[in-house]
């Protein structure tokens, strides 16, 4: 546990030396200030509550919009933030999960690294920023729920990119850690995906973003591994 840590630390000051370099507002581009008043307003959890923390990108953000009920009627906390990469999600890992004492956190990310919104990067990279927000988690008590990424023929804003194999290949990554370390893993993937390996036009306006079908068939998926987790 000590190196992950240590791999924490040097990420964050090697960034930060980068960010300044570079004339980068890292509060900005972390966006720690999005759910910032939400979580000084948040009490914490009751005797007995088991609170349920999703992290996300835009995919998770737009599902507490798209189907608010979802996460009213079961208590979820949404904590999606549009555009954001795996590196963005790890360094608000504390004040969007572990400072909300969630019994279980449920991490969709991948996405936006893919589509390089950070620029380009090895899914070596991706996949460890991933299994760090694991450890972080098991290291606060945390139960983890790893998700797989949605499949994406071409994303709008990058249509030169061709992220349909990379896509495969990560869940291939996160899966098979999920199953070396007893984790559970949410497989929206093969429920989702078209002949062409991209979102289904049924469940998608944009080839990325589910609508409020695909979220359905997403929620009948976690629902299902939350109450197995937190039973």
């Amino acid at each position: 546990m000590k190196n992950i840590f240590s791999y924490i630390v040097l990420f964050f000051v090697l960034f930060q030396h980068s960010a300044y370099s570079q004339n980068i507002d890292i509060t900005k581009w972390v966006n720690w200030n999005k759910y910032a008043a939400s979580n000084d307003n948040l009490d914490l959890p009751a005797a007995g509550e088991k609170r349920v923390v999703f992290l996300g990108n835009s995919i998770t953000e737009s599902w507490a919009i798209i189907d608010s009920s979802f996460f009213k009627v079961n208590g979820y906390l949404d904590r999606g933030i549009s555009g954001q990469t795996s590196s963005q999600m790890l360094i608000r890992f504390r004040q969007d999960v572990i400072d909300l004492k969630p019994a279980l956190v449920v991490i969709l990310a991948g996405t936006n690294d893919i589509a390089e919104n950070a620029g380009p990067i090895a899914l070596k990279y991706v996949f460890g920023n991933i299994v760090s927000m694991v450890q972080l988690a098991q290291a606060n008590n945390i139960k983890i729920i790893l998700s797989s990424v949605l499949p994406v023929y071409q994303f709008p804003w990058r249509k030169e990119l061709q992220p349909a194999e990379d896509i495969i290949k990560l869940n291939s990554m996160i899966k098979s850690y999920c199953n070396e370390n007893n984790i559970p893993y949410v497989d929206y993937y093969p429920l989702l995906v078209d002949e062409s390996k991209g979102l289904d036009a049924k469940y998608s306006k944009d080839g990325v973003h589910p609508n409020y079908d695909g979220y359905k068939i997403m929620e009948d998926l976690v629902l299902g591994a939350i109450k197995k987790v937190l039973e």
